[in-house]
Formats: structure tokens, sequence, C-alpha cells
């Protein structure tokens, strides 16, 4: 019950054993000054020894000064030690308990990741700020009947659930996501080949070692989602970014620098981080090219639901006519991040091989929430949640830009997008020459306001500049105080650098 563990086989006796273990315990403040100690009898039971090899070891402390006795209470841990005797409570010790002498040697890779998320971490960010990329707004999400469904889901779970579940997930889930599709989507697929995953990155990754060899090359997007890149990569394929335009990733060009690639990832809907929409023409062609190579292509829809004017045009799986189009969606960013359940639509053909790939491997989807989730959206919250947020999001754009025009004149400016969670600020062109927007995420940071940098969507060079500014988890209060936060964060950034640069005057 002390941490106190014997040894037959040392040298020290036992005695001498509990009463160095002891003495430690309270030197390094495990055992707090006053603490009352547990009688010696049920030390001596704990510790399966006699009675009297406890007393022997507590006696020696009692006449060292490290504990006392009070008449009819017990044995406690003195509290007049003094306190340069005491090791500070922070001591470092390695999985066998002993004090760690040095730190241990890292590999490079290992050493760069800690340096890369030192960098990143900000020690004010204990309350959410403002711009976080990919985050709904949790505060209006209906956590109370979720935990209802939840405890109904769970409360006699089938037996295939909380045993061994199917490797595509939930079948109730996968069911609704199904008629959820038909219903918001427009096209019609079959639940099984529904596969649930735990975000864009497995999904991805599955579906390229599904129907790629290592070394294929496959077409992504330039600018483009990073995580899509880490999920190529993993899955051993040669990514070739196709540079985008304002109608989209461009087929002709693709054919140009990758003629055998095998695979094409596109976001048509809500390009990101951009939010082009691809043409119909250039639709109809990527699919035409995928039918004629036997290729195929991910449709990333994954803030579809999102659209606040205009008429979206039809999904490429709604045009497909071969089954050569897999499409992902998600979750997690329309309802709170920590969900991490995402989709992937197979064409039917792979359904087989996918499942046979999968056998055997742990999924990485958490099973948890999914019967919940399947619950969700029949019976019509998931709909009715994201009406609400629509209307919400809409207005904080709205407040966004219309701060922005105020704000940020002379320096950046946004222009509104009509779907999406996130805005991009473009630097001025008096400002265009000497903006670094990774400089300028860093010093937002310092400001407590969370942007990206639009230049980490790049692989290839020139990258774009610009700073990604998510509004959809940021209360609409908190719009306007933090740009201006984010005004001053350039301000400072710029009388770093020494630069001249025009601040227009506040109209606050």
């Amino acid at each position: 019950m002390l941490g106190i563990t014997l040894d037959t086989a040392l040298p020290n006796p036992l005695h001498a054993q509990i009463g160095e273990q002891l003495r430690a315990a309270i030197l390094e403040r495990r055992l707090a000054a006053g603490a009352k100690l547990p009688s010696s009898r049920l030390l001596a039971s704990d510790l399966d020894c006699a009675r009297g090899t406890v007393l022997s070891a507590l006696d020696r402390l009692l006449a060292e000064g490290y504990l006392t006795s009070r008449a009819g209470a017990g044995l406690f841990v003195a509290s007049d030690l003094p306190e340069e005797m005491l090791a500070p409570p922070s001591v470092v010790r390695d999985l066998q308990g002993s004090v760690a002498k040095d730190k241990p040697m890292l590999p490079f890779r290992t050493r760069a990741l800690l340096d890369g998320r030192a960098a990143k971490m900000n020690p004010t960010d204990a309350a959410p700020i403002a711009f976080p990329m990919g985050q709904p707004d949790r505060s209006v999400f209906p956590f109370p009947l979720w935990a209802k469904l939840l405890e109904r889901e769970w409360r006699q779970p089938a037996w295939q659930i909380a045993g061994t579940p199917h490797p595509f997930g939930h079948s109730g889930l996968r069911e609704s996501i199904a008629s959820y599709l038909g219903a918001a989507r427009g096209f019609i697929c079959d639940p099984r080949a529904i596969v649930v995953t735990s975000g864009v990155r497995e999904s991805v990754s599955l579906f390229a070692r599904t129907v790629l060899e290592a070394g294929d090359d496959v077409w992504i997007e330039e600018p483009g989602y990073p995580g899509i890149v880490k999920a190529l990569v993993s899955a051993e394929v040669h990514v070739v970014p196709i540079p985008i335009d304002e109608c989209g990733l461009p087929p002709d060009r693709a054919l140009e620098l990758a003629p055998d690639a095998r695979l094409a990832v596109v976001a048509p809907s809500h390009q990101f981080p951009l939010g082009t929409v691809m043409t119909l023409q250039r639709r109809l062609t990527l699919l035409g090219w995928a039918e004629r190579t036997k290729s195929w292509v991910i449709e990333d829809d994954l803030d579809g639901e999102y659209r606040y004017s205009g008429r979206p045009l039809a999904p490429l799986r709604a045009l497909d006519r071969t089954g050569r189009v897999a499409y992902l969606g998600n979750f997690s960013k329309l309802l709170f991040p920590s969900l991490r359940l995402s989709y992937l639509v197979l064409p039917d053909s792979l359904v087989e091989a996918t499942e046979a790939m999968m056998t055997g491997v742990p999924a990485q989807a958490s099973l948890l929430g999914q019967g919940a989730l399947a619950r969700f959206i029949a019976e019509g919250h998931l709909a009715a949640h994201l009406r609400r947020t629509r209307r919400l999001y809409a207005g904080r754009q709205e407040a966004m830009i219309y701060s922005a025009h105020r704000r940020l004149e002379g320096l950046l400016s946004i222009a509104p997008d009509p779907a999406g969670m996130h805005l991009i600020a473009r630097p001025h062109r008096d400002f265009d020459s000497a903006f670094d927007d990774q400089a300028a995420t860093a010093a937002a940071a310092a400001m407590r306001v969370k942007v990206s940098p639009l230049s980490a969507c790049y692989r290839n060079s020139p990258k774009g500049r610009g700073l990604m500014l998510g509004y959809a988890g940021t209360p609409e209060v908190e719009i306007d105080p933090a740009i201006s936060r984010l005004r001053d964060a350039l301000g400072t950034l710029h009388d770093r650098s020494g630069q001249s640069l025009h601040k227009p005057r506040r109209r606050d």
C-alpha cells in the first residue's frame, strides 16, 4: 500500500529494505509531511512478513527523526524535516522506478517531431481561441441527446457489436449513411459498400492500398489537404501534385505530368483550401479518363454539407457510370472532433477485396459512438443539426468578412465563399512582397489567434501565401476582437522586421 516491495534474494535484511523504501518515500515527498502511516499489523499483513520485522524498521525511522509517534493515534511522517534535505517532487524516474541519470538518445526523426511539436505549442492555449481550422461549434451540439442515444445503444448491445464487429463497422450506421446519401447527395449506394473509418487519412490509405501497386502515380490537387499526401505516402505510392485553376483540377495538364497515373484524389464540390468548384466539363473528362484507363477517383466531400448560396453540382459519384469513384465523408467536422468517425463509400466491385484486406486488422474507428450516430441520423437529428449550424456558420462568415474589411484594410483581404467552414486572407498588393504566412501564423498565435498558413498546403514552388481562418468554431461575438488582435500581430511582425507598413486608422 506504500509502494514497498520486498525481495528475500537481496543481501539486505527485510527490515532494512522496509526502512530504506520508507525513507526514500519521505525524502521524495511521496509521503507528505504529517501523513499517517498504516498500523504495523496492517503493514506486516500487506508485506507478508513478521510484525517484528516491520516494528524494527519503524523504530529505526523514529530514532532517526523521519517519523513521530502520537499517543493513541499511531505513527506520522515528521513535519519538521529541513526543506533542503527533501528531493524535488518532479524527480524523473525510469520504467524500473530508479532516478534517471541521462536523457535518452533519440533518433533524428523523433527529435524533429518533438521540436516541431514544441514550436506549435502555445502555453496560453488552455482555452479555445479564434480561428481554428476544421472545428465545428461544439456548444450547439445536442450532447444531452447524444448521451441518451449512447445509453440506449449500449444498455444491451447486440452480440456482434460487443464482440467481433464487421471490419467495415456498425451495420446500422452503414445503413443510415446510405439512406442519408440518397436524400442529401442524390446517389444510391449499397450499405455493404460503406466502410466506417477514423478519418480521411485512413480512408485514403485503405483505398490506395487496395487498388494500387507500390510506386504507382497518383494525381492530387495543388494546393491541397496535407493529410491526403501523408495517407498516400503511407500507402507507398508516388504523389504527383497538379496545380489547380479557377475550374479545378485540369485533367489535360495532369496527363502531361503523369500519364500513367492510376488514381486521382479530388474535392470537386469545394476544394480544400481554395474553395474552387470543379466544372461539369472537367468532372465528365475526369470520369472519362477513369473509364478509359481503368483508373480510380477518390471524391473528397468533407464539408459539402455547408453550402450557403447557389446550387451545388452533382457529386462525381452520382455521375459515375462504371463504378470508378470512391466517395469520402466526415462526421467529425460536422458534429465534434473527438468523435473521429468518417466513412468511405467503395465502388461495389471493390467490396470483397477491401473486406479481405481489413479482415484480421484491428479497426481504427471506435465502435463506441457508431450505434448512437446511426440513431442520430435515422431519427432526423443530423438533418436538424445541419440546418441549425448552416444558418449559424453563414452568419459567422458574414461577420468575419465585415470585420476584416474594417480592421485589415491595407493588410489582408478576405473574399466570401459560398460554402465551407473557413476563409482565406490574402496579403494586400502593397504587403504581398514582404508577407511570410509562416511568421504571421506564429505572430498571431502569440496574440491568441489561431490561423493556418496557406503555404503549408503546397508541395511545390511557387507556394501561394495567405492565412486560413476557420470561422465555424468561433462564436460571432469573438470574431471582431480576434480580427483586431490579428491586425496588431501583423503590425508587430513588421515592426520587428524593420519594414515600413501602412496601418490604416482604426475605425472602432
